[in-house]
């Protein structure tokens, strides 16, 4: 149980990095003009492959809230942990996918580039602070977990 755990715990952590490095870069970014917005969003080529990270997470969280069923609050920390992090995926395929489809992954120069930016970024900010929230319910849950009621 304590490996599920650390795992899940890491893999959340992991799951908080591109987040928290695309809210970190949120204000600089927003005041860049086309062109140098443009050129900057090409650093994130191969990022795509970080999705596997997030499913690895959300399945960790799964066994982990399956594990913990016995337990009342680890088992409602860990399942409100793994719904706060599929709930990323949901705005991930609503808001964000969208304008990377719609801007050919921001290669292409659209009309209303301005408005796909503030959907992107911000849909972007506000899974970094749900994935935070989603690594304190799954640590909380360790923390809370009772060896000896296994």
């Amino acid at each position: 149980m304590r490996l599920l755990q650390l795992g899940t715990t890491l893999l959340f952590a992991l799951a908080l990095v591109p987040g928290g490095a695309h809210l970190l870069e949120l204000l600089s970014k927003m005041a860049l003009g086309r062109h140098s917005y443009l050129t900057v969003q090409q650093i994130y080529r191969g990022w795509n492959l970080l999705g596997a990270v997030l499913i690895a997470a959300l399945c960790a969280g799964l066994a982990l809230t399956a594990m913990s069923r016995r337990q009342k609050a680890p088992f409602r920390l860990a399942l409100a942990g793994s719904a706060l992090l599929a709930a990323t995926l949901g705005i991930f395929f609503i808001w964000i996918f969208p304008v990377n489809i719609a801007t050919s992954n921001w290669t292409v120069e659209t009309g209303n580039w301005m408005e796909l930016r503030r959907q992107w970024e911000y849909s972007h900010a506000l899974n970094a602070v749900i994935t935070f929230a989603a690594l304190a319910c799954i640590t909380s849950s360790c923390l809370a977990w009772n060896e000896e009621r296994r």
